[in-house]
């Protein structure tokens, strides 16, 4: 099996050949993506993660036999290519490979489920039938490396803020909320759930000592699927602070998406150029407005919002054409948000919540959480559940839980 490791180990990826290597020879590893047999000449587009090089053979140049292995090639075949670099106008980074050698690495089988080079169209059932080879399209794997990029970012952001990683469970005895949008499981004969957030173990870690933790991981929540706003299964990223306030996380936040951002344009252009998108990044603070101010934006726009309700889909809409890109709502109204969600200390009505939106789009919630015992179990009262079901929990708040965000 070394042999086949060998043969295939590549000298460049194909965005890594330009004009100033011509003359010299160069070794590519790919998938085929295209071939137009001329005849005369054959061009066969090699395709690897990073974009597609043109191999072009020749008849004149090359024997019979190199040209039959050229002919051979199928599409999605995986190939192995030699050769001398050639300048060509007309090719992809303006060079093309006259090849020396071919090496079959392994075959593909045909027809193919979907066409890459997207010249027939595939349903998004056809797509999702055959994922692994939707992915071989660059439009479809700029996601993914931008999704990455994202992650890699975030997660760099973090620990330059002296943040720990944690890891907390995702099979739960109980709602992390009190809601009812819960995947039951059966756990060893009995009932248990997949986790909706990482939030209550956010708030343990707290009492820890460690001061500030994140988390990137999956949370599950069986709502309804069939829209373009909801997910059943998602990658969520939490972060609590000891000691800090939810001015300070809306602050942090806030470098968190211009970080992001930044470094998503500068190592992630040719991605943004496949999917023919272009970064809105903010130069200035992100604005704040208040819950108050939002229910008189909305209702100004002649869509009922009354004091007291959550945004539904209108109201958002006319808060994205009104805000612009980014923007946070805050002091929400204590009744509408979550039990652990500190009150302003002048106007207990209204708490320390915040959201942030991209638009008429939520990207992120958060606010200072209660700290205190008492109130604590008196909010989780108010909400109509059972403090019994919060045991663990409320232990964590009776032996020096900071005052955190």
């Amino acid at each position: 099996m070394t042999d086949i490791f060998d043969k295939c180990k590549r000298t460049h990826y194909s965005n890594e050949i330009g004009p100033e290597l011509a003359g010299q020879t160069v070794k590519i590893t790919g998938w085929v993506h295209e071939i137009r047999d001329l005849g005369g000449i054959v061009f066969v587009l090699i395709r690897d993660k990073n974009g597609i090089t043109q191999l072009t053979a020749p008849s004149k140049k090359l024997s019979e036999e190199m040209m039959a292995d050229v002919r051979a090639a199928r599409k999605e075949t995986i190939v192995t290519v030699t050769g001398t670099i050639q300048e060509s106008a007309k090719a992809p980074n303006g060079v093309e490979i006259i090849p020396s050698n071919i090496d079959v690495i392994n075959v593909s089988k045909l027809p193919l489920p979907l066409d890459t080079t997207e010249k027939v169209d595939a349903e998004m059932d056809t797509r999702l039938d055959a994922r692994f080879m939707d992915l071989r399209k660059h439009d479809v794997s700029a996601i993914f490396k931008i999704k990455n990029e994202i992650l890699h970012t975030a997660r760099n952001y973090f620990y330059d803020n002296d943040f720990t990683e944690i890891n907390t469970p995702k099979l739960v005895a109980s709602a992390t909320e009190g809601g009812t949008e819960l995947f039951p499981i059966t756990y060893f004969e009995k009932e248990a759930f997949l986790g909706q957030s990482p939030q209550l173990y956010k708030q343990m870690m707290m009492a820890t000592g460690l001061d500030n933790v994140f988390e990137i991981g999956q949370i599950f929540r069986a709502e309804e699927h069939d829209t373009l706003r909801h997910l059943n299964e998602a990658l969520s990223m939490d972060a609590e602070m000891s000691f800090r306030s939810h001015e300070d996380v809306m602050d942090l936040l806030e470098n968190l998406i211009q970080n992001i951002l930044s470094n998503v344009q500068s190592k992630c252009q040719k991605e943004l150029d496949d999917l023919g998108h272009e970064l809105d990044i903010p130069k200035e603070a992100f604005p704040k407005v208040t819950y108050d101010e939002v229910v008189d934006i909305v209702n100004s726009h002649d869509v009922e919002m009354e004091y007291g309700e959550d945004l539904n889909r209108a109201a958002e809409k006319v808060l994205g054409e009104t805000m612009g890109s980014y923007y946070f709502i805050t002091e929400w109204p204590t009744a509408i948000k979550p039990f652990y969600v500190m009150p302003l200390c002048d106007n207990p009505e209204k708490s320390t919540a915040f959201d942030l939106m991209y638009r008429d789009l939520e990207l992120s919630s958060g606010s200072q959480r209660i700290h205190n015992y008492d109130l604590l179990y008196k909010q989780i009262e108010a909400k109509d559940l059972n403090p019994d079901s919060f045991t663990k929990y409320l232990q964590a708040f009776q032996y020096g839980m900071p005052p955190h965000s």
